[in-house]
């Protein structure tokens, strides 16, 4: 080993390493020929780069030196969000008969008993209902799958708390309960999502993960985990026989599929995703096993992934279980029915924010004159174009910049066009986009029928244009939508593959109780701002 890699690496006494301090290791062994910035050699040494891609037993002895052991945060951020969630049922629980009371004129000694009776009953009911199960990976990012619970939770305290209501003399008893319940139910969905959001903040939550193979399916894993922050899952290494070093994984090779017993033990992994590797049907069972014995969570990538958005739950057939693709239906019902909820939802969008809209119109005259409305033709349902409206983010004369900064695009395919720090952008502009209010007047466009609330991303036509495939074009069977699978799972930061694929899995396994998650998950990614620029 040369001299310089016998340095120990700074370690991070808090048990978790920055996200700096991270990518910069990732960047050290990212692959051959790679060269470590200088900031990053003075935070990881070069034995990291020495080491990226060496022969295992060598990797993991050099590792066990350079490395932070860190204890596994698995257990423990499931037991941190738990305790979230359950203060955040209290809260909601005593603060809706609080503020019902003030607002329908319930005496206060009345309404304190209300407070403590559903302080207690709304945790107690949630935890009957399995929102306190072992958090898995879906539970820890989002809660849109809860919510039905909490309605039927909500629906069955009503009846309780109405007989409580009339028994101490509250006033109206029957109306007190409904609309106690009414605000309980909101304020534990924001509460919860509040819960949720400062759980994904917290860096000593992060958990290591361990992905065994390291084809491009493993490296579009570890970049997707590095992008995707919300998740918590912090890629440490990967694990196979046979290492691709031509595919830029951004993390090193810790060792082969017999050294992962040890690796797991050594690195203090806290989960493993199985991507597509060369390794036989039983060196992979058998590090299945290993995870398990070892009370490690397992993932594992399945063949044909881009295809199962829409599959059902595992049927069995003799004891084997199967994953049922359903044929893509898109009845005149089906249609009719999203039709319906596009009308009502932007008729009482529109209705609500107008205020909200003409703050920002007028905000938009103040800062920089000119129109206040951006107009641009885009591909619509089938083969239609409509003009798509949103509020100018931009100063006048943008377009005529795009060719001066195409040097700067942040999209490496060259089709799509974002630039994190656009200089076209005006303070204002910068506002609408981070919270995605510059996209408000498509609500117009979904009641003309030019789009729906939930859809596929409406694509410039120069990136109509660019879909050469056949299958790329069944997302247009819909129409193009003012939310969907792109704004949830990272908009400005997906690629235009990414984004096609998300759009291609939605039309082919849509559904109008998928319209009603996407919508709810909406705001939660509003807010993070997550790929906003």
């Amino acid at each position: 080993m040369p001299d310089h890699a016998q340095g120990r690496a700074t370690h991070v006494h808090d048990g978790v390493p920055g996200r700096a301090q991270r990518e910069m290791a990732f960047q050290a062994v990212a692959a051959p020929g790679a060269v470590a910035a200088p900031a990053a050699a003075q935070a990881v040494p070069a034995a990291a780069a020495a080491v990226a891609w060496t022969p295992p037993a060598t990797t993991l002895r050099v590792l066990e030196a350079e490395l932070d052991i860190v204890p596994a945060a698995g257990g423990r951020r499931s037991a941190v969000l738990h305790r979230m969630l359950a203060a955040a049922d209290v809260a909601a629980g005593a603060m809706a008969p609080l503020l019902v009371a003030m607002a329908l004129g319930v005496p206060v000694h009345l309404a304190l008993v209300l407070a403590a009776a559903l302080a207690l009953a709304w945790p107690a009911a949630t935890f009957v209902c399995g929102l306190y199960a072992p958090a898995d990976l879906r539970s820890w990012l989002t809660g849109v799958p809860d919510v039905r619970r909490l309605i039927f939770v909500a629906l069955a305290l009503s009846w309780p708390l109405s007989a409580l209501a009339g028994v101490i003399g509250t006033p109206h008893p029957i109306r007190a309960a409904l609309v106690t319940m009414a605000a309980a139910l909101l304020l534990n969905l924001g509460l919860r999502a509040t819960a949720r959001a400062v759980a994904h903040q917290s860096e000593n939550l992060r958990e290591r993960t361990l992905i065994v193979g390291s084809g491009v399916v493993a490296a579009q894993i570890a970049g997707r985990l590095r992008q995707q922050t919300a998740a918590g899952l912090v890629p440490i290494g990967v694990v196979d026989d046979e290492v691709h070093p031509d595919v830029g994984l951004g993390v090193p090779c810790l060792g082969s599929l017999d050294d992962l017993p040890a690796v797991l033990s050594r690195h203090g992994v806290d989960r493993v995703i199985i991507a597509f590797s060369r390794a036989s049907h039983e060196q992979l069972l058998s590090a299945i096993r290993s995870c398990r014995d070892r009370r490690v969570p397992v993932h594992v990538v399945p063949r044909l992934y881009e295809f199962l958005d829409g599959a059902r739950e595992l049927d069995q057939v003799g004891g084997m279980p199967m994953l049922s693709l359903g044929v893509p239906r898109l009845s005149r019902t089906s249609r009719a029915a999203k039709r319906g909820l596009d009308i009502a939802g932007a008729s009482i969008a529109l209705l609500v924010l107008a205020p909200l809209m003409a703050l920002i119109a007028l905000a938009i005259r103040f800062e920089s004159g000119g129109s206040v409305i951006f107009r641009q033709v885009r591909a619509g349902r089938g083969d239609t174009e409509f003009e798509l409206l949103k509020f100018r983010s931009m100063y006048d004369g943008a377009d005529a910049r795009k060719a001066e900064l195409m040097a700067l695009n942040e999209h490496a395919d060259g089709i799509m066009f974002k630039i994190r720090a656009d200089p076209r952008i005006t303070r204002v502009g910068g506002i609408l986009r981070r919270f995605s209010l510059d996209e408000l007047p498509q609500f117009v466009n979904v009641l003309r029928g030019e789009m729906s609330l939930v859809g596929p991303r409406p694509l410039v036509l120069a990136e109509t244009a660019a879909l050469g495939e056949q299958w790329h074009r069944r997302r247009r069977d819909l129409r193009p939508g003012l939310t969907g699978p792109w704004q949830v799972y990272g908009r400005s930061d997906l690629s235009f593959g990414d984004m096609v694929r998300l759009d291609y899995q939605y039309v082919a396994g849509w559904s109008l109780a998928r319209d009603m998650e996407i919508l709810l998950a909406t705001f939660p990614a509003i807010v993070s701002g997550r790929g906003a620029y």
